[in-house]
């Protein structure tokens, strides 16, 4: 018989020995694999034709805009960058870095979207001179700049339920060293296997097998994208079998650039407590806090050696083995020719360069995210908002909520011990524009819970006067600031029987007195005087207007403050004033980007038509006499007396609260110090909200107030003691602004009784 006979006869009787299994694995087959694979592709369809990722929203400060002639000292600058991530690097070459010698300061601004569109990177010098921006100018032209923006710190991250930091970026946005390093060190034949790499397979099983442990995998990058998409950490068979079935089912189905790009997008590269971060560009900014097209070649070799184990070999808890990964995924990008001996050479002496601090920065402004969330309710629901993607633009000035917290934390330190139960907050906005910049909550401002700015409602105190002279001024045939009213006891019945007899602090009636000169004393006496001679009803009107939404006290009680609001509704009333005579929404919110970085929403506010300008003026003169010589004169006695600040005092009864407001040209702050369970704290108006005022406004650069009294405002001199106009050099002549039209007749010269006292006491000198 013949070889091939033979041969023939042998595969005969081989086949009747084994048609049977062959038979039943076929029926096996059709009736059970190829329904599971069936299965599986319609889970892999519904997962990648509509592969999308839950994106957190991100919450940004404002941007800062450096304009030549603004108020800025170095160290505010420098505050300011560091917030919003930027490197001190000799050079300052690449973006999201700077440098400084004293006062001038080189900065390389990155790219970032804003309201008006994309910001491209730059290169800019900044010169200070005396605490105020001298130039502005392009290094790279060389041009003076009448103003450019810094790309904003972010404050905040809303995340959605799986808690994960990621940012989506199409491969074209990948650094190209950092999609060919991918391959090179991961996946070698990406281009020309179909999902599993039997070769490689083989290959890293025989190094592992010489090596005694694992030093090579043979998973190709679709496999290690399934399971991070599909699979479970298992290691079984079952698990690696579906890791290898669905890894064929996608190369199937989609292309390499599809699958690639999902790649890079979703594999985990790391952990910052309860916040997995996924993707190249979430990894870049948590390890560098820059931007993916800012990394180096030593920089991407970090990442790309992280896919092996971000654990294992994190460059913070673990920097000499992340230094040799780095290293070693460095001589790989060189044996494939993606990098030159000399960029070898540089890249391995480069240290690792890792920021100090993860990039992904924790929510640690809690009271003014709660102001953020509360003006998006009417557009967002907080579920909306979360891992939505989108970028929320805010009001806050970094370096302004830091001095707050400064000044806040240092100031109740110095009441001592016996004040560790009083509570604090503070609230700063845009003088001119009602921009919220900081906002704290508690003596602790990191501290979530109860947000006393937002939600405490105290009774205000003084801090209601200048409405009352608000309401008076602004019937200019009636009253002026050099109009007498009787500073006088006061007895008034209540709806219960009894009656109401307020009193001055110091106990003291002072018979005739200037306006001027109650509100600068904060005299109690004279203002209900005043009130009632003006009409509750119309305070109350006055107050009610600002829209605070709930019912305003009606009695005259109202004209020394009893009136609860929470500090940042007061901040919104002294708005008004400090937006010279316009009332002025205040906001925290500037807009709203989608995930594409174009604009969603805009937010903005109008000031009012400004009715009462003048009068308003007259209001916010006076209180420049409380701040000079009246009850916060503290101010007008030390360093900020150049300030020419406006501002009222306020204690409720029994020194329970202690308040302030004050405004300089570019900055209103608002402050309450007391006590949760209501209990006194023997501080007034003048020994504690105030010395936090003090030491912020000595911290934060900000222009003198600049009272505008040449529109609508005539000055003259009068008598204090008849309210009458006189001669300058009359003996007590004060020099007052007066409404346009309505300065006071003119006295006949100087009175003999004052004439004799004034010699008489020259002589007695």
């Amino acid at each position: 018989m013949s070889f091939l006979a033979r041969c023939a006869e042998l595969a005969r009787l081989l086949w009747r020995w084994l048609r049977a299994p062959f038979w039943a694995g076929l029926g096996f087959i059709v009736a059970f694999i190829v329904p599971y694979a069936l299965y599986l592709d319609t889970q892999v369809r519904e997962r990648f034709d509509d592969l999308s990722w839950e994106t957190p929203t991100r919450i940004y400060a404002r941007p800062l805009e450096l304009v030549p002639g603004m108020p800025l000292d170095a160290a505010t600058l420098k505050t300011e960058l560091e917030a919003a991530r930027y490197d001190e690097i000799t050079g300052a070459r690449a973006p999201g870095s700077f440098m400084h010698d004293g006062d001038r300061f080189v900065i390389s601004r990155r790219a970032f979207a804003s309201l008006d569109g994309l910001e491209k990177a730059r290169r800019v010098e900044v010169v200070l001179v005396r605490s105020r921006v001298y130039t502005v100018k392009d290094i790279d032209s060389g041009k003076a700049l009448e103003r450019v923006r810094l790309d904003p710190a972010r404050i905040a991250t809303l995340y959605g339920a799986e808690q994960e930091e990621r940012r989506v970026a199409k491969l074209g946005q990948m650094p190209p060293l950092l999609v060919s390093g991918l391959q090179a060190v991961e996946d070698r034949n990406f281009k020309h296997h179909h999902g599993v790499d039997f070769v490689a397979i083989l290959r890293a099983s025989w190094a592992n097998l010489v090596a005694g442990h694992v030093v090579q995998g043979g998973s190709t990058l679709t496999q290690q994208l399934v399971k991070n998409l599909f699979l479970d950490r298992g290691q079984n068979f079952l698990r690696k079998g579906n890791e290898a079935l669905i890894a064929l089912l996608i190369e199937a189905r989609y292309d390499k650039h599809r699958i690639l790009e999902a790649y890079v997008n979703e594999i985990f590269l790391g952990q910052q407590g309860g916040q997995a971060v996924h993707g190249f560009a979430a990894a870049s900014e948590f390890y560098f806090g820059r931007e993916l097209g800012t990394l180096r070649a030593p920089d991407v070799a970090l990442l790309v050696g992280l896919v092996q184990g971000p654990s294992y070999y994190d460059p913070r808890r673990a920097p000499e083995r992340a230094l040799a990964r780095r290293n070693l995924v460095l001589q790989q990008f060189f044996d494939t020719g993606l990098i030159d001996a000399d960029e070898l050479a540089r890249a391995k002496a480069a240290p690792l360069g890792i920021s100090e601090t993860p990039g992904l920065p924790r929510n640690r402004f809690p009271a003014f995210l709660d102001l953020v969330r509360a003006q998006l309710k009417r557009d967002y629901d907080d579920a909306a908002l979360r891992g939505a993607g989108l970028s929320v633009l805010t009001t806050l000035v970094p370096s302004t909520q830091l001095a707050a917290e400064k000044a806040l934390r240092d100031s109740l330190a110095a009441l001592g011990k016996k004040q560790d139960e009083t509570q604090a907050a503070l609230v700063v906005t845009g003088a001119h524009d009602g921009e919220v910049q900081a906002v704290i909550g508690d003596r602790a401002p990191d501290q979530p819970g109860f947000n006393r700015a937002l939600d405490a409602r105290r009774p205000i105190g003084s801090l209601v006067k200048p409405f009352v002279f608000l309401a008076a001024l602004a019937q200019p045939q009636r009253y002026s600031l050099a109009s007498i009213v009787e500073d006088a006891p006061v007895s008034l019945p209540q709806p219960n029987g009894k009656n109401w007899m307020p009193q001055n602090a110091d106990k003291t009636a002072h018979g005739r007195v200037a306006l001027v000169d109650v509100l600068t004393y904060s005299w109690n006496l004279s203002t209900v005087r005043l009130g009632m001679l003006v009409g509750v009803d119309r305070v109350r009107a006055l107050i009610a207007s600002f829209g605070f939404g709930r019912e305003i006290n009606p009695n005259p009680s109202l004209l020394l403050g009893a009136l609860d609001l929470s500090p940042l509704e007061v901040a919104q009333l002294y708005q008004y004033f400090a937006a010279d005579g316009h009332a002025l929404p205040v906001v925290a919110v500037r807009g709203v980007l989608d995930r594409d970085g174009k604009p969603l929403r805009r937010y903005g506010s109008k000031p009012g038509a400004g009715d009462y300008v003048e009068a308003a003026r007259l209001v916010t003169y006076a209180m420049q006499q409380v701040n000079l010589r009246g009850t916060a004169r503290a101010v007008g006695a030390g360093p900020l007396a150049g300030l020419n600040s406006a501002g009222k005092t306020g204690t409720s009864d029994d020194s329970r609260d202690s308040w302030y407001a004050g405004f300089s040209a570019d900055h209103l702050a608002v402050v309450w110090v007391g006590r949760d369970d209501n209990k006194p704290t023997g501080l007034v108006g003048a020994t504690g909200a105030l010395k936090v005022w003090m030491a912020l406004f000595d911290a934060v650069p900000t222009r003198p107030l600049d009272l505008n009294l040449s529109q609508g405002i005539e000055l003259a001199w009068v008598n204090p003691e008849t309210g009458q106009r006189t001669e300058s050099g009359c003996p007590g002549a004060r020099q007052l602004p007066f409404l346009a039209g309505y300065v006071p007749e003119q006295e006949q010269g100087c009175t003999m009784e004052r004439l004799r006292e004034w010699f008489g006491g020259e002589a007695q000198q």
